[in-house]
């Protein structure tokens, strides 16, 4: 079976650390740095495939952990891969679902007083949300459903410890993911793909808010063979500043020739302060679930239809959107639609700030090119804050 293109990453341009590139995979290029519109379930909500594609997304987001509970890997595997079962031609990155095995509860308990979470040297057992099912995730295990989801590019399993964990706990749960990583890069050695094109694998940095761990993690994980490298454990509690310290922390130990991905940012400030020290990619589920909830981000700000003060305003959700949303609808209309709640209205809403997300990347990766990123980013800030 004939393989297409392999993973590749080409540094472009950069401007102070900010920095542009192409990312190459075998469901197409990738140009970064890049948002990626979470699709949890195998599905962004409320938008469809194509119109997720023409809004400009480049690559979705999957997740292990919920596309495991259901439907399961072997439906997905039966139509041939998440492509497929999804209808996206695109590529996908899929998380190892080991954030969200984690964030079941630090040491919690269900109602029959037993824990949802039980971390082991080689794996975690846990207990699902949907039924309270008992489920185990190993490295092997991961790489394994990962495999059959088809995903672009995978992630390594690893241990997502919360943000007050003291440095103890926080070293071993480091340990516990660099082992992991050997692991997993082993598993994906020995486990072939199953659809005739090739998978990369990110490696994962943890260390929680110490500058020493992190340091470490970061040593550790670019001196294994992975193809990215990720930035985990952040944007779980702790304040913007701590947050970028972390990232200046790593920064200067990841390899210029990989792409960074920082996991889980979404909000556009946050974007901004780690392109600035050197991040090429993000996700958030932020942009569509706020739009589900009736906040809206535009370039002069936020915005809450919800607002009674938009109920006769028959002006588009922002100027000089061009998206289908602003080119069609009255805020009057949208508020409308979401009070009654109509489906069309958290469509209109969704539509309106995964558009503001694609614009707001490519205005990313344009100023960059122009040398201009500093300058977009004190002007973005001081409009959208």
């Amino acid at each position: 079976m004939a393989f297409m293109k392999k993973f590749s990453f080409e540094l472009e341009k950069e401007d102070g650390k900010a920095r542009i590139g192409k990312i190459t995979t075998a469901h197409g290029e990738i140009e970064t740095p890049v948002f990626m519109p979470v699709g949890t379930r195998a599905s962004v909500k409320t938008a469809s495939p194509d119109e997720v594609k023409d809004l400009g997304a480049q690559i979705l987001l999957g997740n292990t952990y919920h596309l495991y509970l259901r439907p399961g890997t072997d439906i997905i595997k039966k139509h041939g891969g998440l492509h497929k079962f999804m209808g996206w031609n695109g590529p996908i990155l899929t998380d190892s679902g080991g954030f969200q095995v984690f964030s079941l509860g630090f040491g919690s308990k269900n109602r029959k007083n037993e824990r949802l979470v039980k971390i082991k040297d080689d794996g975690v057992e846990f207990r699902s949300h949907i039924d309270g099912s008992k489920h185990f995730f190993s490295p092997e295990s991961v790489i394994k459903m990962q495999k059959e989801i088809g995903a672009d590019i995978m992630m390594a399993f690893d241990e997502c410890a919360p943000a007050d964990a003291d440095h103890n706990y926080a070293r071993k749960a480091m340990e516990r993911t660099h082992r992991w990583a050997d692991e997993c890069i082993a598993d994906n050695e020995k486990i072939k793909p199953l659809y005739g094109y090739g998978q990369s694998l990110f490696g994962i940095v943890q260390g929680v808010v110490y500058k020493d761990l992190r340091i470490e993690s970061a040593k550790f994980i670019t001196n294994r063979n992975f193809d990215g490298i990720a930035i985990g454990g952040l944007a779980v509690g702790e304040s913007e500043k701590v947050r970028n310290e972390m990232i200046e922390t790593v920064m200067p130990y990841l390899p210029k020739d990989k792409p960074r991905y920082l996991m889980g940012i979404g909000f556009p400030q946050d974007i901004l302060n780690a392109i600035e020290r050197g991040a090429d990619m993000f996700d958030c589920v932020l942009p569509t679930r706020l739009a589900r909830n009736g906040t809206l981000w535009t370039y002069e700000g936020k915005l809450s239809i919800l607002n009674a003060k938009y109920s006769k305003d028959l002006n588009p959700i922002e100027k000089d959107c061009g998206c289908y949303a602003c080119q069609n609808f009255t805020r009057s209309y949208i508020l409308h639609l979401v009070k009654e709640s109509e489906v069309l209205g958290i469509r209109l809403t969704t539509i309106h700030n995964l558009h503001f997300m694609m614009r707001f990347m490519e205005d990313i990766r344009n100023s960059i090119k122009e040398n201009k990123f500093e300058k977009f980013k004190k002007e973005f800030i001081s409009k959208f804050s």
